[in-house]
């Protein structure tokens, strides 16, 4: 692996795939993105195949995922919002094991590019305007408008919840890309210190431990980011698709 940090995000492709003159290449990172669904389907049915009434410790961890991300929707969408379970469970799914499976040395971390955590947030914003409208035609539109909001203050308010609207997905987007980018970055710089003062004898052993200790201490931190970024990301997909259902809330 290259020295500088960046290396580590670059796309590479290892089936060209070219179709109308547009790329379909199957990348390093669309294989990351397979084996993320794989492993956590994978696991999932592993885990909840013999359904004891004694859960084992793995099926716990499934059981506990369940009724995280459950409690996590009822919470802020209400009963109503179980609904999505599928969806925001599926979601919360892929960018946990996602983040897991880019800790590995040599792994790929997909939730690293912005390409892919946009896509994710369209598909969370695509999904509560398409139910918005759908489950409540024109009166979604009352999500803009909130209620006691004297009339002379109505278009300023309208603009800023508009802005507000549309900016959910660059924030939730940028938000588990950046922090993911940044985890990385600063895991292989540390890590590069180590290799490059082991290098330089006795002296740079001896000075290498500092950066060891901290390469293991952001490895920890990193697996907690990994969890509390797909958590996050679960969350405010929950609180959108409350919107969607109590648009006027």
């Amino acid at each position: 692996m290259a020295n500088d940090p960046i290396h580590q995000f670059q796309i590479s492709k290892w089936i060209p795939i070219e179709i109308g003159g547009l790329d379909f290449s199957f990348t390093n990172s669309s294989a990351f993105m397979v084996a993320t669904v794989a492993a956590a389907g994978a696991f999932l049915f592993l885990t909840t195949s013999s359904r004891g009434l004694v859960p084992g410790r793995l099926q716990s961890i499934s059981e506990m995922a369940y009724e995280f991300v459950a409690s996590m929707l009822r919470d802020a969408a209400g009963s109503q919002g179980m609904r999505f379970f599928p969806f925001v469970f599926s979601l919360f799914m892929f960018v946990l094991v996602a983040n897991l499976l880019g800790l590995f040395p040599y792994f790929f971390t997909v939730t690293s590019h912005i390409i892919v955590t946009f896509a994710l947030a369209l598909l969370v914003i695509g999904t509560v305007l398409v139910y918005g409208f759908w489950k409540h035609g024109l009166g979604f539109l009352k999500l803009f408008v909130p209620e006691g909001v004297p009339g002379v203050l109505i278009p300023l308010v309208v603009l800023i919840e508009v802005v507000s609207f549309l900016s959910r997905p660059i924030s939730l987007s940028v938000r588990l890309f950046a922090n993911m980018l940044a985890g990385h970055i600063t895991l292989k710089v540390f890590a590069g210190f180590v290799t490059s003062l082991s290098a330089l004898g006795a002296v740079g052993i001896t000075g290498a431990v500092l950066p060891l200790i901290m390469t293991v201490a952001i490895t920890g931190l990193e697996f907690l980011v990994a969890f509390l970024q797909a958590y996050v990301f679960a969350v405010l997909t929950c609180m959108y698709l409350n919107d969607a259902l109590h648009p006027s809330h």
